[in-house]
């Protein structure tokens, strides 16, 4: 079993930079990929980057690449999702998400075992 609990969300203005956080906890952290997905009003949850378990191997959406960094402290037991320029269209609810399945980290949803409760990320123009 593991627990995520996602914090770091808020209101911020267009080009501003959030930093998100997901603090995991119950199964060994170091073993497992993680992912962070986003969900918009009236659209589907959606990918936005994955991490390797050991930190080596990241893979971004094309709609957050150079803006948004990836990256894991496996000794805190935490994934972060820096967010730099941000835009309106930013605008969602943040998951982070741990993968159990053997092929190591993914881009697609039903890949991941375990998700956090979401923390939103409003970005008002």
């Amino acid at each position: 079993q593991v627990q995520l609990v996602e914090s770091g969300g808020g209101l911020v203005q267009a080009g501003d930079s959030l930093r998100l956080s997901c603090a995991a906890s119950g199964r060994t952290f170091r073993s497992y990929p993680m992912g962070w997905f986003r969900q918009a009003p009236g659209k589907e949850r959606e990918f936005v980057a994955a991490i390797s378990w050991s930190g080596g191997n990241i893979v971004y959406a094309d709609s957050v690449k150079g803006r948004f960094t990836i990256s894991r402290d496996n000794a805190k037991n935490t994934v972060y999702l820096q967010m730099n320029s941000l835009k309106p269209e930013d605008t969602a609810v943040y998951y982070c998400a741990a993968k159990f399945t053997v092929g190591g980290m993914a881009r697609e949803e039903y890949q991941y075992d375990y998700w956090g409760q979401g923390t939103q990320v409003t970005v008002s123009s």
